[in-house]
């Protein structure tokens, strides 16, 4: 079906500034952060258990990266003089966003200047994450040497629902989630994923993302949405450059496990390039790599994930990317 001039008159611009225009989009993802930042506000229900509810459903089943970021929240109100900088996560089961979240934590370790804490998520008597979360003091340095950044400022390049409404037609379906049900996140990139119709490619690809606005609440709950957001589209670098022909509508990805390291205190207000890379390929398995480096050019985290492709593609807004 061919479109009319007017109806692409119609369509929205997602390449201009999302901060401040006052459009639907801005105002669905404020309302997405205000939500997550609930569902991070954990009810305590005594010896170290915890209770919570769900983001808005995006993808037909809930987001790894929100039972990632509880798993964390969950551990960090047991370990009040210490910080998170690092958590290692196993997805062993979908999570339904119908059904509030339980987490159970135990006190591995309490050391002087170091604990360890084991995470149990589940929902309706079923495990659907475990989780290691590590404390440390918050000690901060000075880079040594700033990563370097690309040209283009993050401004410049056009938000991911830019490639929404760019996304071949039998892929198309697959994106509208992330525009009727935006992320919490401002998010853009130079090149489209392959869940919208981008090409397959080896080597490194960066995305830039930020919060909408400035986050409320203690300084650890920057570093629980960045634990968030460090989930989104490593499923996709898999996708990318994997060695066969893969795409969205014909194969799905699962992430198997997700860790994350915190290098130094997180200020997620403000702009983070995630650059991701498949380091490795076996079978059905991809490990992606990913470092985010603040606009100043300090590596802030780091990341990995192991992701299972396979052939058979996943109804959809199921999709985890």
């Amino acid at each position: 079906m061919q479109t009319s001039a007017s109806e692409v008159s119609a369509r929205p611009d997602y390449r201009g500034p999302l901060l401040g225009s006052g459009s639907q989009l801005e105002r669905a993802t404020l309302d997405a952060l205000d939500r997550l930042e609930q569902v991070l506000s954990l009810q305590p229900l005594g010896s170290d258990r915890f209770r919570a509810g769900n983001e808005a459903a995006r993808f037909g089943r809930v987001f790894g990266g929100q039972l990632f970021a509880q798993a964390m929240a969950a551990a960090a109100a047991t370990v009040p003089e210490l910080t998170a900088h690092s958590i290692h996560a196993s997805f062993l089961r979908p999570g339904d966003p119908g059904l509030p979240v339980e987490i159970t934590v135990e006190r591995t370790r309490d050391g002087r200047s170091m604990s360890a804490r084991q995470v149990t998520v589940q929902q309706d008597g079923r495990t659907r994450m475990i989780a290691t979360v590590s404390f440390d003091t918050s000690a901060d340095t000075d880079e040594s040497a700033p990563q370097p950044l690309p040209g283009l400022a993050p401004e410049d390049l056009p938000l991911l629902q830019h490639w929404v409404l760019n996304a071949p037609p039998h892929l198309a379906d697959r994106g509208t989630a992330w525009i009727e049900q935006p992320p919490p996140l401002e998010m853009r990139t130079a090149e489209a994923p392959v869940f919208l119709g981008g090409r397959q490619a080896p080597g490194p690809r960066n995305h830039w993302m930020r919060l909408p606005r400035a986050a409320a609440g203690d300084s650890q709950l920057n570093a629980f949405l960045l634990a968030y957001a460090s989930d989104y589209l490593l499923v996709d670098t898999a996708f990318r450059s994997y060695p066969q022909r893969v795409d969205h509508a014909t194969h799905t990805g699962l992430t198997l496990d997700h860790t994350l390291w915190v290098h130094r205190p997180v200020h997620f207000d403000r702009w983070h390039l995630y650059t991701q890379q498949t380091v490795a390929t076996a079978g059905h398995r991809a490990l992606v790599r990913g470092t985010l480096v603040d606009a100043s050019g300090r590596h802030v985290a780091s990341t990995a994930q192991e992701v299972l492709v396979r052939a058979g593609a996943a109804p959809a807004r199921t999709e985890r990317t």
